[in-house]
């Protein structure tokens, strides 16, 4: 199969591709030992992307983003590695959230519904060391209206010079991960969308049987018994309800990082609290950096990368998190992101967790009430008074408080350190581990 993506028109409107990917399946068990393997041919006015993978990730999908990156970095400018979404709270205030991250760092999720338990309470978290579990109520939760769900335009043809980051859509279809799906009803509006479709679905690793209704939360089991962690649908822009396709400012970019448990026995980088407001020049070096943790759930990595993060360590998935896909330079990235972050002086960023706070088992609840109240807070807007250093200088400031309804959010999720299964010992080892890795990633930069 050939894909074309981009095109030039001359004055006599002949087409002329701007980009070509073959796709060539079978060559990647006769020629690569069933490997995943990507191969880019770029020339002036040429990139052709041969990819020999059943697997669309990494080849058609990423190739596609590969090719964007190039451009963008030929003229200016960034398709970052994000979601996107507008939230409407129930008072009728719009705040537009970017969320950023590595694989498996919340970008889907950011755009799903918070979860309710059965009661119509939201769990928060459960303690992994006393199995309590922590629940608050919320009557009212944002509606959503998804902008982006993985590449994120930010075109410099469509910046409006407000000091806030232009975004827009570079998908016509997403490719969706549902491994955080396990039930029914968990997702009613997605489930609607890929359960009742009105064209035909591509589903991966969904444990489908001819002639009967394929449902997104039966994952197929890997060759060890469990469920495949990167199950994916495949479902156009038009079928996700409430997408909007104007370009939309950005009020708060978020990142978000996988964590695993951290306890005073167990000493982890898992200390960063549910929310934390950080500096332009933070937020750049987060995005340099891009981190992996608590066995993230893509698949392809080299095998050391793979017991690393089996065993709760970090690998850096580089530059925006879209490193993987680029085929410049780390610098020339580097000094377009840091570029577009001083242009943007009216974005907050803000950092949030998923899968642990401290010794709480979140999900992506964490990330999901910070979503909910960055909005309710008027895009993040907050005094001076209202923010206190994190005790890990990588973490910028933690509000001294959050409440939604007027409940509060134990300031334990806010301050892991204080946690009676964390402490501040556990907590100071987690932010060395954090700040060894953060100071031995960028030296590698130059040679890259």
């Amino acid at each position: 199969m050939t894909f074309r993506a981009g095109s030039r028109s001359t004055s006599l409107g002949e087409f002329t591709p701007r980009s070509i990917l073959y796709v060539a399946p079978p060559f990647r068990h006769s020629h690569f030992d069933g490997k995943q393997v990507v191969v880019h041919d770029r020339s002036e006015t040429l990139h052709e992307i041969f990819a020999y993978n059943l697997y669309p990730g990494p080849s058609a999908k990423k190739g596609v983003f590969s090719v964007l990156l190039d451009i963008g970095e030929q003229e200016g400018w960034i398709t970052a590695h994000a979601s996107s979404v507008r939230v409407t709270t129930p008072y009728d205030n719009e705040t537009v959230v970017m969320h950023e991250g590595a694989s498996g760092g919340g970008k889907s999720e950011m755009c799903q519904d918070l979860r309710r338990e059965d009661d119509g309470r939201i769990l928060l978290g459960t303690n992994v060391v006393t199995d309590e579990p922590y629940l608050i109520t919320l009557s009212e939760t944002s509606d959503l209206s998804p902008v982006t769900d993985d590449m994120t335009l930010c075109h410099r043809d469509i910046q409006d010079g407000s000091g806030r980051l232009v975004v827009a859509d570079a998908e016509d279809g997403w490719f969706v991960r549902v491994d955080g799906m396990k039930t029914y009803g968990e997702d009613p509006h997605f489930e609607r969308a890929v359960i009742h479709p009105d064209t035909p679905l591509v589903f991966f690793n969904i444990d489908g049987v001819p002639d009967a209704t394929v449902l997104p939360w039966e994952h197929t089991l890997d060759s060890n018994g469990k469920p495949c962690p990167n199950p994916r649908v495949v479902i156009p822009r038009r079928m996700i309800e409430d997408v909007i396709d104007e370009p939309q400012p950005v009020d708060v970019r978020t990142f978000g990082v996988r964590m695993p448990a951290c306890t005073r026995d167990n000493p982890t980088y898992g200390v960063m609290g549910m929310t934390h407001f950080v500096p332009p020049a933070i937020a750049w070096l987060w995005r340099l950096i891009a981190p992996r943790g608590d066995k993230n759930p893509s698949i392809g990595e080299a095998a050391d990368a793979v017991k690393t993060l089996e065993h709760g360590g970090m690998v850096s998935e580089g530059v925006g998190s879209y490193w993987p896909f680029a085929t410049g330079t780390q610098v020339a990235a580097a000094n377009l992101l840091l570029q577009q972050i001083v242009a943007s002086d009216r974005t907050r960023y803000v950092l949030t967790p998923n899968q642990h706070i401290g010794a709480y088992k979140v999900g992506f609840s964490g990330e999901w009430l910070t979503r909910e109240w960055l909005a309710r807070k008027g895009g993040g807007r907050m005094r001076a008074d209202q923010l206190a250093p994190a005790r890990c200088a990588l973490f910028g400031y933690a509000p001294t408080d959050v409440s939604l309804d007027g409940q509060p959010v134990r300031r334990t999720l806010l301050r892991p350190e204080t946690q009676s299964q964390v402490g501040i010992e556990a907590y100071d080892a987690g932010c060395a581990i954090l700040t060894g890795f953060f100071k031995a990633e960028p030296a590698q930069v130059p040679e890259r």
